[in-house]
């Protein structure tokens, strides 16, 4: 927490940067080593969300758009890092390990300015986009719910996500509303499309490519 503490008091481009890679290092360290310590706690840090929120409140708590972008993306790289430098080291990283972090990799590339830019945009940006950026945010955590379910056919925990993928996408739609967004239902109204469409691509290429 030290470290977003100093992305929201400190935002020259040297220290966000060095504190997203650190900060990213850590949580995918940390996500490998709760795996297993409880069937609740595996699922939540086995999952693409918990990454991708950190990066969306990290982005939040950068002042400058562009650099929020950029740091989601160096975030959700060391992310991957770390999670595989801590697989490797636990000798769990395996013979097709390498394709499997490059192919998350190029994800979190590809999907971290986005949500970089989605946290900033909830908080510091203007309009009706503010919304449409709340429904990026809560429509990762629905779509992986989707996913649980409708791929994996792991329906308790699914609804688990699903439940605090509409919740999200509730408590960010009122905070926009009290922001005086004026479209501010869009969030509430895109949330579920944007779940389902990350589900599809989710399905369409990362299972193609990852199995």
């Amino acid at each position: 927490m030290a470290l977003l503490t100093t992305l929201r008091r400190d935002n020259s481009p040297g220290t966000v940067l060095t504190a997203t890679a650190v900060f990213g290092l850590l949580l995918g360290w940390a996500t490998y080593g709760l795996h297993g310590t409880s069937p609740w706690l595996d699922r939540a840090t086995n999952s693409s969300s918990t990454w991708i929120i950190w990066t969306a409140v990290a982005g939040a708590l950068i002042s400058g758009r562009w650099l929020a972008a950029w740091s989601g993306a160096l975030m959700m790289l060391t992310t991957c890092c770390g999670y595989y430098a801590a697989s490797a080291l636990g000798d769990t990283f395996g013979a097709g390990g390498l394709g499997t972090a490059a192919v998350w990799a190029a994800a979190g590339l590809a999907g971290g300015p986005l949500l970089g830019w989605a946290g900033w945009t909830v908080r510091r940006g203007r309009g009706d986009l503010r919304a449409v950026a709340g429904a990026v945010i809560a429509m990762v955590v629905l779509g992986e719910g989707l996913w649980l379910g409708l791929a994996l056919r792991y329906w308790e925990t699914a609804f688990v996500f699903l439940a605090a993928g509409v919740l999200l996408a509730a408590l960010l739609t009122v905070y926009l509303a009290r922001a005086g967004v004026r479209r501010y239902w869009l969030c509430a109204a895109l949330a579920p499309v944007g779940g389902l469409v990350f589900y599809l691509v989710e399905k369409g290429i990362l299972n193609s490519l990852i199995g």
